[in-house]
């Protein structure tokens, strides 16, 4: 299996040349680099792009490759699930990756393993995964966010007490019979009653 070459200027390419592949060796890294684009879900939360990701990294050279330990820090940016405010945190995630030196043959989910390629291993898809599995799938401004009222769409933060008077659709007809009846007593009563 032949592996594609990277480009050693990419923010999230490491050189670890300098780790000899001699097993116990290590090396920390601190690096801030520029998000791609793309990293969250798309039209509720994410990393917005080319915002600032730190890397705080340890590598360590073992027998089948390199050991990538450390987390990946980045502001995340969406909109709030119940009342579609801006949301603007940051998110800090753990990365633990081994990059093979090469490719095991017998292996046949080899193709989605990380490799070592020319001395180099791409950190893009570890972070963005990482990033990705650590987001809220609902993200909220606040976790008591009373959201938008259902009805018109107020902002229920804004006005407690919003509230609207509202009759089940089932008890429509009966509201009505009584509604009726209610009229009908009340004009029948108005006059005024004989004696004989």
């Amino acid at each position: 299996m032949a592996l594609s070459a990277l480009d050693p200027r990419a923010p999230f390419v490491l050189d670890i040349h300098e780790l000899g592949r001699r097993p116990g060796t290590m090396r920390k890294v601190s690096r801030d680099v520029r998000a791609p684009a793309g990293i969250g879900l798309e039209g509720v939360v994410g990393v917005p792009e080319a915002a600032e990701v730190e890397l705080r990294l340890r590598l360590e050279a073992v027998m089948e490759g390199v050991l990538v330990t450390g987390t990946a820090q980045a502001p995340v940016t969406g909109e709030c699930a119940r009342c579609l405010d801006p949301i603007e945190d940051e998110i800090t995630v753990d990365l633990q990756e081994l990059y093979a030196y090469s490719p095991d043959e017998d292996d046949p989910e080899a193709e989605a393993d990380l490799y070592v390629v020319d001395d180099l291993i791409d950190l893009e898809q570890p972070v963005r995964d990482a990033v990705v599995l650590a987001l809220p799938l609902a993200p909220v401004c606040r976790e008591d966010c009373p959201g938008l009222c259902s009805d018109c769409g107020a902002r229920l933060a804004d006005d407690p007490s919003h509230e609207h008077d509202t009759t089940d659709p089932r008890w429509a007809a009966l509201a009505e019979l009584l509604a009726e009846q209610t009229n009908e007593s009340g004009s029948s009563g108005a006059g005024p009653t004989e004696e004989k």
